[in-house]
């Protein structure tokens, strides 16, 4: 009698699922969107936190579904030739950083995929032209940070660090090589300052804030004692940084003769300055080749009606501005556009206006109601939806728009599309080198 030909038996333990702690060995093929190393595990797809294409590693489950494993490295038998040393000390905890192994053309071709396979996604797009990368230093480049504080009861002690990864707890930390070397020497002098607080118990956390008039700005839940502040003003002043103070609910206010914190967009011959509290790009390099960028692309008619969409203290419009076009800004908080309008008389810029309006909602263009002939619009995570729809009503020629997340970027893209635009050209901005974090720029002209 012959025997049937069916599946091949497979014996229990090739059949179980993997347990969460358990210590698995497997090769890795390729990477993920946010830089994990991609193999198979008994047949399951397994996800793996610092691994590299090519490499043989034996990984620690940490999420176990019936076909789905997620694990972290813990050690590797065969090494990829382009493993990289990772500089941070802290960066087996760490939540920030985790693409440190990775050389950094690999961490710009990750980011490009992730962009071009969620424009295909969602929207069904390509663009006419890839723009290449806009790139710069891969470490000492961060020049604005939040430092989380946490008074441990038990241990009487005060925690300073950064968030640990996939964690609420804190990684005490006293480097962090992606800041500017200022800002990082700060940073290993801070600890022993707070701790010796006679409020250490009552801070919530400090913003070190480098460019022009760099800031110290602590977060404190009780007034602090007059020796408190003075020797955080000493501390501040031993780092050529100014301090702020901000109590609950409150704006920061200066300590002693702190000036207002600044940068510059040189090639614009522009200085902007910002309050500790309002959003400003992190990466000054990258800041400066985005904007070059986007007056490039967008190729401003001396004159020509610009619109600008959550413009903040005028990073764009004020370049915009220069470049010769009449501009107006609109961002939602009031106080950001105080200081754009006082950063457009500092320098001697009359064709731009500004105006704050809640872009949550359809845009009302009473204010300003000339027709333009381009946008610009930098929005949060969530994207702009609403928005889009709307420059498309006015008939908008072109749109230029700056995401700091593809997937709102490509459904919104999706709507462009949708009402008759063409992705003319879109490319990703390394701000955050050694980090998932992809921004983009994408150009769409009305057909």
């Amino acid at each position: 009698m012959k025997r049937g030909r069916g599946r091949p038996r497979t014996t229990a333990a090739a059949d179980a699922p993997a347990a969460v702690g358990q210590r698995i060995e497997l090769t890795l093929e390729r990477l993920t969107h946010d830089g994990r190393g991609i193999g198979r595990w008994r047949g399951r797809t397994t996800f793996v936190e610092g691994g590299l294409p090519g490499e043989q590693v034996t990984a620690r489950v940490i999420r176990a579904r019936s076909k789905l494993i997620e694990a972290r490295l813990e050690s590797l038998q065969q090494a990829s030739p382009d493993r990289q040393l990772p500089r941070c000390p802290h960066i087996e905890l760490c939540g920030g950083c985790s693409l440190q192994h990775m050389p950094h053309y690999q961490q710009l071709e990750i980011k490009q995929q992730a962009l071009a396979q969620q424009l295909q996604h969602f929207a069904q797009v390509e663009p006419q032209q890839w723009a290449p990368a806009l790139s710069g230093s891969d470490y000492g480049y961060r020049q604005r940070t939040r430092i989380a504080l946490r008074w441990d009861r038990q241990r009487r002690e005060l925690d300073v660090g950064f968030r640990q990864r996939a964690s609420n707890e804190l990684v005490n930390v006293t480097q962090c090589p992606v800041l500017v070397p200022q800002l990082e020497a700060a940073l290993k002098a801070l600890p022993a300052l707070l701790r010796g607080l006679r409020s250490v118990e009552t801070l919530g956390h400090v913003e070190l804030i480098g460019a022009e008039h760099p800031a110290l700005v602590l977060r404190h839940l009780q007034p602090l004692p007059a020796e408190d502040q003075q020797q955080l003003l000493a501390f501040a002043e031993q780092h050529g940084m100014g301090c702020w103070l901000q109590g609950d609910d409150a704006a920061a206010v200066p300590l002693g003769s702190a000036a207002e914190p600044a940068y510059k967009l040189a090639d614009q011959q522009l200085t902007l300055g910002f309050a500790p509290g309002d959003f400003t790009q992190v990466n000054p390099q990258i800041n400066q080749a985005m904007v070059n960028q986007a007056l490039d692309w967008l190729a401003i008619e001396p004159g020509e009606a610009v619109l600008d969409l959550f413009c903040g203290v005028g990073n764009f419009a004020l370049a915009l501005a220069r470049a010769g076009a009449s501009v107006v800004g609109i961002e939602g908080s009031e106080e950001m556009v105080a200081r754009a309008q006082e950063n457009a008389r500092k320098n001697r810029l009359d064709a731009v206006h500004f105006f704050s309006a809640d872009l949550s909602k359809p845009l009302e263009m009473s204010a300003a109601p000339q027709r333009y002939t381009a946008a610009l619009l930098d929005p949060p995570r969530d994207g702009a939806d609403q928005l889009v729809a709307d420059l498309a009503a006015m008939g908008v020629a072109r749109i230029l728009y700056i995401s700091c997340n593809p997937a709102t970027l490509a459904r919104d893209a999706g709507i462009l599309a949708g009402k008759g635009y063409t992705l003319v050209r879109a490319g990703i901005m390394d701000m955050f080198p050694q980090t998932a974090h992809v921004e983009a720029m994408a150009l769409f002209r009305r057909q």
